[in-house]
C-alpha cells in the first residue's frame, strides 16, 4: 500500500510545484544586459576546485518542514516555512549545537523561488530568482549570512527548464551572443523530470550547455557550496528517453568545474540502480529511495518510509566511497514531538544512517531537538562510525524481521548493528561466523558507551519492537575456514528453467540462474565435519529482494528472503543457517511459485 502512496504524496507536491494551471499568473522579467561576472575567487572558490563528498556531508535542509502540518510550522499554507527568517534561525541553531561535531551545510530546498502561491520568479534569462517575500535580502546575502557563521551554504533546482522560464523561447542565454530559451529545448516541447514542470533540454545544441553554464554560474556568484538537483531520472518515479536526464547530470558537473568553485552536486530522487554507475561519475551524492518525510502531522513516521530504508538501501552499498555517498535523506531524530516515532525507532534510524555512511543532514527545528535527540545526532563514537573511511555496513544475514548488518574498520575490528523491524520485543543474533572469524571476540556497545568484554562465537542482544544495537566487535580469534561449492558444477542438480550463465564478478566467472516458479538448484555433495547448525555463506546476485526456500536432506524448505545485491551481476554474500548431518548432504535453493536470486557458490564451514 505504501508504494501506492508515494506517488500520490507527490503528485500532490507536484500540483504546487508546477503552477502551470489555467489561469495562473507567472510574470517573466524582460530581457536585461548581462551583468558581469562576479569574482568567485573572493567567494571562496580557486581556480583547481577543492574535492567534495570526501566524506559523507554533514548539515541541515528545510524540506521536511517545508512539508509538515505540525502544528504552528507552516502557517501561511503548504512549504511557507521556507523564509529567510527561518534559514538564519537554523543557521544560528546549528552553529551553536552542531558544528562542533561536524555539521556544517544549510541546505535551502524547494520554493526559494516561489511566492506563497508557489508562482515562481525568474531573472530575464530564464534562471529562477529569488522571491521576495520569501528572501527579501536576496540569495547572495543568505549565502554571505550562512558563511559568517563558519558554515556552507546549499541550495536547490529542479532538473530541465521550468516551463515558466521559457519565456515564449525568446529570452536570451547569459553571456551569449546567439542564444535563446528556444535554443536550449527540443521543438516538441517534450516535458521531463518527476513532476513533468520543466522542458527537456537537448544538449545536441550547444546552446544548452551555456545555458547550464549559466545556471551554474549564478549559483557560484552567489556563494553557494551545495546544489540539490531534483527530479532526475531514471528514477523519480519515471523513466524513458523524456526522463532520462543522464546529460544534464553531466552538464551540471561540466558546468560547475567550469566555475572554478567547489560545489557540491547532489541528485535526487529514488532513482533507478540501473545508473548507479552514471550518478557516481557525475554527481556526489545520490538519493536512493523516495522522501522520508510522510507529509502528515510529524516529520516522518516509521511504517510511511523510514522502514523502507532497510529494503532499499543494500543493493547501492557497492556504489558508496570518497567522492559519491548513498544518500538515504533527512535524519529527523531530534525531537520527540515532531518525529512521529518512539526513542527505539529514533535510535535505529539514526543507526542505520550511520553504518550505511549517508549523508547526516536534519530536517528538524534546530531550536527545538530535545536532550535525546541531540545525543542522538551528537555521539561521537557514532559520528566516527560514520565518517571514517572504509565500506558501509551492508547486511550479512536474510532480510527479515531481525536483521544484522557489518563493516570492516580500518584498524580490523567490525562495526555490527543488530535491528528488529518486527512489530513485537526479539533477541537478534551476530555471529561471528558471518563476519568471517570464529572463536573469541571483544564487543563494545557504542550507543550505551559499555564495553562489555569477551564474547565467544556469538552475541545476542534482547531489542524492542523497532529497535537496535550498535556494536564495535574485535576479532581475537581466528580466520573462519570454508570449502567453497560452485552452483555451476556438473555434478549439482538443476530443475526447470535453472540454468547455467555467464557472470563476470562470480567465482568462475558463471552463476545458476533462472530460478522461478518452480525452478531449482540443487547442491549434491555438501560435506559436514560432525552433525550440526552451520551458517552456511552463500553468493547470489539479484537486482532487487528475491527470496528463495533452502533445505537440506530433503527436508521442507525455508523461505529466505535476499536483499539486492545492486544488480544481476553484482555479488554479495549473506550467511544462512542450516542443519546439516556428518558426512555428505544435499543442499536445494527452490523457487516455489515466485522469482529467485541467482546463485554464485556456497561456503560450508569446515568446523
Amino acid at each position: 500500500m505504501r508504494s501506492l502512496t508515494r506517488p500520490a504524496v507527490r503528485t500532490l507536491r507536484s500540483a504546487l510545484v508546477l503552477a502551470v494551471t489555467a489561469g495562473l499568473a507567472v510574470a517573466v522579467p524582460t530581457a536585461q544586459a548581462a551583468p558581469a561576472p562576479a569574482d568567485t575567487t573572493t567567494a571562496g572558490a580557486s581556480a583547481s576546485p577543492a574535492p567534495v563528498a570526501e566524506k559523507p556531508y554533514m548539515g541541515w535542509s528545510s524540506w521536511s518542514l517545508q512539508t509538515t502540518s505540525y502544528p504552528g510550522v507552516n502557517p501561511a499554507g503548504a512549504y511557507s516555512y521556507l523564509t529567510e527568517a527561518n534559514v538564519s534561525k537554523q543557521t544560528d541553531a546549528l552553529a551553536s549545537k552542531l558544528k562542533k561535531f561536524g555539521y556544517e551545510y544549510i541546505n535551502i530546498d524547494a520554493g526559494w523561488w516561489r511566492g506563497w502561491d508557489w508562482t515562481p520568479e525568474f531573472d530575464g534569462y530564464g534562471r529562477q530568482q529569488a522571491d521576495k517575500e520569501r528572501f527579501p535580502s536576496g540569495m547572495k546575502a543568505v549565502a554571505d549570512r550562512i558563511h559568517g557563521k563558519g558554515l556552507k551554504a546549499g541550495i536547490y533546482l529542479p532538473v530541465g527548464l521550468e516551463k515558466e522560464g521559457y519565456g515564449g523561447g525568446l529570452l536570451p542565454v547569459w553571456n551569449t551572443d546567439d542564444c535563446t530559451t528556444g535554443d536550449i529545448v527540443y521543438s516538441d516541447l517534450r516535458t521531463t523530470n518527476g513532476w513533468d514542470s520543466s522542458y527537456k533540454l537537448d544538449f545536441s545544441r550547444p546552446c544548452a550547455q551555456k545555458y547550464i553554464d549559466s545556471q551554474a554560474q549564478l549559483i557560484a556568484d552567489w556563494g553557494y557550496d551545495f546544489l540539490k538537483l531534483d527530479g532526475v531520472g531514471p528514477g523519480s518515479f519515471k523513466s524513458g528517453d523524456n526522463y532520462d536526464n543522464r546529460a544534464d547530470v553531466a552538464a551540471w558537473q561540466k558546468a560547475i568545474r567550469s566555475t572554478g568553485r567547489p560545489v557540491h552536486l547532489e541528485v535526487s530522487w529514488s532513482l533507478d540502480i540501473d545508473y548507479a554507475k552514471d550518478w557516481k561519475a557525475t554527481s556526489d551524492g545520490w538519493r536512493v529511495d523516495t522522501d522520508v518525510e510522510c507529509y502528515c502531522d510529524t516529520l516522518v513516521s516509521w511504517e510511511d518510509s523510514v522502514e523502507d530504508r532497510w529494503r532499499d538501501t543494500p543493493g547501492w552499498t557497492r556504489y558508496a566511497g570518497p567522492g559519491g555517498w548513498n544518500d538515504l535523506d533527512a535524519i529527523n531524530v531530534g525531537s520527540a514531538a515532531m518525529s512521529g516515532l518512539t526513542k527505539a525507532e529514533r535510535q535505529s534510524y539514526m543507526t542505520l544512517w550511520a553504518v550505511a555512511k549517508s549523508p547526516l543532514f536534519s530536517g528538524d527545528d534546530l531550536t527545538k531537538i530535545d536532550d535525546y535527540g541531540l545525543s542522538l545526532m551528537t555521539n561521537r563514537e557514532v559520528l566516527k562510525i560514520n565518517q571514517q573511511p572504509g565500506r558501509p555496513a551492508e547486511p550479512v544475514t536474510p532480510a527479515g524481521d531481525e536483521q544484522v548488518w557489518a563493516s570492516r574498520n580500518p584498524d580490523g575490528s567490525y562495526t555490527v548493528a543488530l535491528f528488529n523491524q518486527g512489530d513485537s520485543p526479539a533477541p537478534v543474533t551476530a555471529a561471528w561466523a558471518s563476519l568471517g572469524f570464529t572463536g573469541a571476540a571483544t564487543v563494545r556497545d557504542v550507543w550505551n558507551d559499555e564495553d562489555l568484554g569477551r564474547h565467544k562465537d556469538s552475541l545476542t542482544e534482547a531489542l524492542p519492537a523497532h529497535g537496535s544495537r550498535l556494536l564495535t566487535v574485535t576479532p581475537k580469534g581466528p580466520e573462519l575456514r570454508t570449502t567453497a561449492y560452485e552452483a555451476e558444477s556438473p555434478a549439482n542438480v538443476l530443475t526447470g528453467t535453472a540454468s547455467v550463465g555467464d557472470c563476470a564478478e562470480c567465482s568462475g566467472a558463471e552463476k545458476v540462474g533462472g530460478l522461478y516458479t518452480g525452478a531449482s538448484l540443487r547442491f549434491t555433495d555438501v560435506v559436514a565435519a560432525k552433525a550440526g547448525r552451520y551458517l552456511i555463506r552463500v553468493d547470489y546476485t539479484t537486482r532487487d529482494p528475491r527470496s528463495v526456500g533452502i533445505s537440506a536432506n530433503g527436508k521442507a524448505p525455508v523461505a529466505t528472503a535476499f536483499p539486492s545485491s545492486g544488480g544481476w551481476g553484482a555479488v554479495e554474500s549473506v550467511s544462512v543457517p542450516v542443519t546439516l548431518k556428518a558426512g555428505r548432504n544435499t543442499l536445494t535453493f527452490d523457487s516455489g511459485t515466485g522469482y529467485s536470486p541467482d546463485i554464485d557458490r556456497i561456503e560450508v564451514p569446515r568446523g
